[in-house]
């Protein structure tokens, strides 16, 4: 050592720090690859991909190599930096290197390339594969004795090495990848897509059309008025039952029955003939389940009944794809027949509308894990039937009582304007 220049020790221990600062930003680099998109480069043939998802089957392997290579080089450049000391100040150089060398390190081959890689994985680890494969089948052998005892003494602690754990994302997980995608995704993509994930939660009672709103035929009725429903119907397909709704008779599409209109003797016995088998829905399915079963079982529109077999509402296909792409329309203020736009900025909400519906749709964020209607939440709240005129903060929106009728809140009048947020407003007492 003696007999070889001091410029080339100095040239060699710069070699050597790169060399540090290669292996750990490799490690870094490789570690903080983002897995799905690895994956989809994988899929995509990329060269450097292909390398990297090759190394990490086996982490184990890889950190050994990558340890392996990383110690030996700082050791010899302390070994070097040590000699250099000597021949420049003598035993008193040997703590004035080791502490430059601690700093060189760590800023050159610790720090900065940690952070790169951390910011650029890919630019860091793909190129980085192009040395780290065939030196892991160089030093295979020192990596497999690394490993043995390395993997022995993870065994003794219940730690399997074999196979990389595959780490599979939950829902709430998924939301929020598809939330924080940003530009990648259009933000109505991204509700749709979390609105799909959302169906998980939300049962066909929440966006039902509830047993007092739905519209049938009773086939009691005479037939003329029967003739005049079927005429004058906004809806595509209708219930038709005997007497009581729960004695369901089966569904019609009301297209189906036009011809019956241009004939000049019809009779009920004529409409009986294009009655078809009515589909029924458990109370309390998931929408993505009944999405599923819609979609096997052919039907549009099914009625959901309890477990008696009493029929509480109907729900169709329609409503739940609004579940996932939000109302047909641009004017939430006119789709919804329940809401009623005032000059002064308030609303005039009937007491049937939907919490799900007007959360939906008018953005407001009223609670749904209670009662299913506007009314309902409001006799909840208020624990008794209210007068005409009470009003009332409802998850802090300005609530007034417009209108009762028997059991109910008939018409009540809301102002999204100027909710206060429930933490100010701890009380939320009614005021006469």
């Amino acid at each position: 050592m003696n007999d070889i220049p001091i410029s080339v020790l100095f040239g060699v221990l710069v070699f050597l720090v790169i060399l540090s600062a290669f292996f750990s930003g490799s490690e870094t680099g490789l570690v903080s690859l983002n897995r799905y998109r690895l994956r989809h480069l994988v899929k995509t043939k990329h060269r450097g991909a292909v390398r990297a998802a090759k190394l990490l089957e086996r982490p184990d392997r890889l950190i050994g190599l990558i340890l392996l290579g990383n110690n030996f080089v700082n050791i010899l450049a302390s070994s070097i930096a040590t000699i250099l000391a000597l021949r420049l100040y003598g035993e008193a150089g040997i703590a004035i290197a080791a502490g430059m060398l601690t700093l060189v390190i760590l800023i050159f081959s610790e720090v900065t390339p940690k952070t790169l890689a951390v910011l650029h994985p890919e630019r860091f680890a793909f190129p980085a594969t192009f040395v780290l494969s065939p030196l892991l089948k160089i030093l295979y052998p020192l990596v497999w004795v690394v490993n043995i005892a390395a993997n022995g003494l993870l065994r003794l602690g219940g730690i399997s090495t074999d196979r990389a754990t595959s780490q599979a994302l939950s829902s709430e997980e998924l939301r929020i990848v598809v939330t924080e995608a940003g530009a990648m995704i259009p933000r109505r993509h991204q509700m749709m897509l979390t609105n799909i994930l959302d169906l998980e939660k939300v049962t066909v009672d929440d966006i039902m059309i509830p047993r007092n709103e739905l519209v049938g035929i009773d086939m009691n009725d005479d037939w003329d008025d029967i003739l005049k429903q079927l005429t004058n119907s906004q809806h595509t397909r209708m219930p038709v039952f005997d007497a009581d709704i729960n004695n369901v008779l089966g569904m019609i599409h009301v297209r189906s029955t036009l011809q019956l209109l241009t004939q000049k003797e019809t009779s009920k016995e004529d409409l009986k003939r294009w009655i078809r088998p009515a589909y029924f829905v458990p109370e309390g399915t998931p929408l993505n389940k009944q999405l599923l079963h819609f979609q096997r079982e052919k039907h549009r529109t099914g009625l959901v009944v309890d477990e008696y077999g009493d029929v509480q509402g109907l729900v169709t296909l329609e409503d739940i794809l609004e579940e996932i792409v939000g109302e047909f329309t641009t004017d939430p203020a006119t789709h919804i027949k329940e809401v009623h736009r005032q000059k002064d900025g308030t609303f005039l909400v009937d007491g049937s509308a939907s919490i799900r519906e007007l959360n939906r749709v008018m953005q407001w964020e009223l609670p749904t894990n209670g009662p299913k209607t506007f009314s309902g939440l409001i006799t909840e709240h208020m624990e008794s039937i209210p007068e005409p005129g009470t009003s009332l903060m409802l998850a802090g929106y300005p609530v007034e009582i417009v209108q009762t009728k028997g059991n109910m809140v008939k018409t009540a009048q809301i102002n999204p304007n100027f909710r206060r947020p429930e933490s100010d407003n701890p009380t939320d007492q009614p005021a006469a």
